[in-house]
């Protein structure tokens, strides 16, 4: 058992940590000291710059899906993507594999991966009011990259812990008799370390760039003071659909009057830069149309988040009544309705979705598990394949086509579903209990 539920790790032994406090005064990277490309000074790092690309790319598409897909709308993204781009061109990282797109979850938040794959939720996008505002969004995230903050943070928790974990995941809430509630944090393969919580000092450094970056690129710097207006009074509402924001972007009063004396003092002769309001509203006219029904699918999410069921239900219906073949929407909805034992209703509103966004990957999960809760576990099998298809990598699926094998009756299949997941996923309720069937089969001693 021991030897089953070890973490992969990647160890660093006491030579090498010797070596690499010689490198560079104790906060060096084990293979060599690198230069930070904002500072200019040495500095600890583990990760290369092919290191975060492969990173990024193999963790980012599960982000995505959790955030129920890029919004499908290809002239919005084509405008971000094209504000992002002159962001990212004149940052001190130019050559990195920058990608900027809308996701259609209704928190507000923006998150960059190491590697460059930026994303900003539907959420944050409708409250705000100017192209330059969005600069100084894509700048602040842009920097994150460009100071390599991740990839620091890991380094030292690598040097620190002598490990390194990047396969766990993340089914909150799931299981049979607690294994198989609604996923609601589907798809976050590792990518809680790679999105994890910045310093507040790597806040006020991807300020600082993001700023410098937006006037570079010929937008106005009152954009960021209104960025951090518009963030600083959501803080100080609490406003609840901002809390995965606030948590992993310290937000304070410091920061936006630091924004504010940066305006007046060093930008203070760009205030005559455009401001974009017109052009950003006309963009993102299409989602502005649905602004109420993305607030009202927000304030589901989190009331599922509270497990109040009855009021995310009623809030995801009424966001459908203003978009109504809305993915994010109907997927909340079935989460809600799963929550409640609503089955059929769940498999109709999951069907749905299916139709409304084929290419995504999340609604074959969740209906999948809707099938086994309904004792369905051959279209489970079926439905776990077409997630597969979509988003091939995630151990889960291992572990409910065991669960469903299982319900048919198969012990052997089930047994091999079981093996294969725990050599992927080696803790937690879903391990514990592959490994529990597996013992009691006879299959381990």
């Amino acid at each position: 058992m021991k030897n089953l539920f070890k973490a992969h790790q990647t160890t660093v032994s006491r030579r090498q940590f010797l070596a690499a406090a010689g490198c560079c005064g104790g906060a060096a990277a084990l293979s060599s000291c690198a230069v930070n490309p904002v500072t200019g000074q040495n500095q600890f790092m583990f990760y290369s710059k092919q290191e975060e690309i492969a990173m990024d790319q193999q963790r980012a598409p599960y982000q995505f899906s959790s955030d129920y897909g890029v919004y499908q709308n290809d002239a919005i993204n084509r405008y971000i993507a094209g504000v992002g781009q002159k962001i990212a061109k004149i940052s001190h990282r130019p050559d990195m594999s920058y990608s900027f797109r809308a996701v259609n979850a209704n928190y507000v938040n923006a998150y960059a991966f190491p590697g460059g794959s930026i994303a900003l939720t539907r959420g944050i996008l409708v409250r705000m009011g100017s192209e330059a505002e969005l600069a100084a969004l894509l700048g602040h995230e842009v920097g994150h990259v460009t100071a390599r903050h991740t990839s620091s943070r890991m380094s030292k928790g690598t040097l620190l812990n002598g490990a390194v974990v990047l396969g766990s995941v993340l089914l909150q809430g799931a299981g049979y008799d607690g294994l198989a509630q609604p996923a609601q944090q589907l798809g976050g393969l590792g990518s809680q370390l790679l999105l994890a919580d910045y310093s507040r000092d790597d806040e006020r450094q991807s300020d600082d760039l993001g700023m410098e970056y937006m006037v570079k690129a010929g937008y106005n710097p009152q954009g960021m003071v209104d960025l951090t207006e518009l963030l600083l009074s959501m803080q100080e509402g609490a406003t609840e659909a901002a809390q995965s924001l606030f948590a992993s972007h310290p937000m304070s009063s410091e920061r936006n009057t630091t924004a504010i004396r940066e305006l007046n003092q060093n930008y203070a002769q760009y205030k005559s830069l455009p401001m974009y309001r017109e052009r950003f509203m006309d963009n993102m006219a299409p989602l502005m149309r649905i602004k109420s029904a993305v607030i009202d699918f927000g304030n589901a999410t989190m009331a599922l988040a509270q497990q109040n069921a009855t009021e995310a239900e009623s809030l995801a219906e009424r966001g459908l009544r203003v978009s109504p073949n809305d993915y994010s929407g109907l997927l909340i909805l079935s989460q809600a309705e799963m929550s409640q034992n609503k089955w059929n209703e769940a498999e109709s509103h999951l069907a749905q979705a299916q139709r409304a966004y084929p290419q995504e990957a999340q609604s074959y999960f969740l209906t999948a598990i809707a099938k086994l809760e309904m004792k369905k576990p051959d279209e489970a099998i079926e439905q776990l394949k077409g997630y597969d298809s979509k988003l091939p990598g995630n151990p889960y699926v291992l572990f409910y086509a065991g669960y469903a094998y299982e319900i048919k009756g198969s012990k052997e299949a089930a047994a091999q579903q079981y093996r294969q997941f725990l050599q992927s996923v080696a803790s937690g309720q879903h391990a514990e209990y592959a490994y529990g069937r597996l013992v009691e089969w006879g299959y381990i001693q």
